[in-house]
Formats: C-alpha cells, structure tokens, sequence
C-alpha cells in the first residue's frame, strides 16, 4: 500500500482528502504547528527531514494500513475494505456511507432513514431493517458487523470475515 507524502500547510486540502479516504499519509510540515489527529494511519515530521527517517516513518505506515482491517473506502457505490472490494445498491450505499461515518460508534434510526431516503421517509417502519438486513449480508464477507443496539440504531465495526451479528 502506498503511503501519501504530504506538504504541510500548503496541501491542506489534500490531507483532508486522504483522510476522508483513510489512506495513510505522511505530513511534512514545513512552517506552523503539525495538523493535529488521532489517526494511526497519520504521522508528521518537521523539515529538515532525514532520508533514513522518513523511509522508517514510511514503512511504519505501509505495516499500520495493512495491519487494520477497517481500511475503508466507499465512492460511488463501491466499497473497498483492504483488498476486499463491495459493490453496494444506492439505498445501501447510502446506510453505509452514514454508518461509515460514525464507525465503532450507534448510529440513530432517524439518522439512517434521512441518509436511506432523503427527501421522503418510508411509510414502513420496518424496511430500514430489510435493508439493514441486506447490507449486513453484503458486508460480512469482508469483514464488517453491523450490531443491532435496541431501540437507538446500529453500530458499524471491523470484525472476522463471515462473522454473523443480531
């Protein structure tokens, strides 16, 4: 996997790309205080910089992206888990894509019904769960749980592949 080197501040906007996409990233910073993050797929080092420590640094990188299984990457209806890639309908697309954004944390049914339908809301309580139902089936080959938390929403996290969840 390739990690971005990125020159900090003036590719600001790129970082923040590479974030959303969670791809490993180094940042150069070259005036000003380092961006501040908690992602391990982040690191930062000050110019000058050293050859030897910069490929270290690099190194380091490449082994957290293909240690965490929750390398995820959702863009036009496409999936991508590591090397797993899922191709997802527009209304699970959607569900995921809130669901990623909050991932490892409860995500409301409200909150996913305004992501699944924007514009409408189903009359039918229970088709969030139908297609709840049909995204965990879509995501559990490569790895993701979707945990049903009574009565506030789901829960999105990395798991064993095929693992099964209520």
């Amino acid at each position: 996997m390739d990690v971005a080197l990125v020159h900090w501040p003036a590719e600001a906007e790129r970082l923040e790309r590479l974030r959303a996409r969670r791809e490993p990233r180094l940042v150069v910073v070259e005036e000003g205080p380092p961006p501040t993050t908690e992602d391990w797929l982040e690191d930062w080092l000050r110019t000058p910089v050293d050859e030897e420590e910069i490929r270290i640094r690099l190194e380091t990188l490449r082994a957290r992206a293909r240690q965490q299984p929750g390398v995820l990457t959702l863009e036009e209806g496409v999936l991508r888990v590591g090397a797993e890639v899922v191709v997802l309908p527009p209304i699970q697309a959607r569900l995921a894509a809130a669901l990623l954004e909050r991932q490892n944390a409860v995500v409301s049914r409200d909150t996913l019904l305004r992501r699944g339908w924007p514009g409408e809301k189903p009359k039918d309580r229970n088709v969030l769960d139908v297609h709840v139902a049909r995204l965990r089936r879509l995501l559990a080959p490569a790895g993701l749980q979707i945990s049903t938390v009574h009565r506030r929403g789901y829960l999105l996290r990395s798991g064993e592949a095929g693992t099964s969840t209520t």
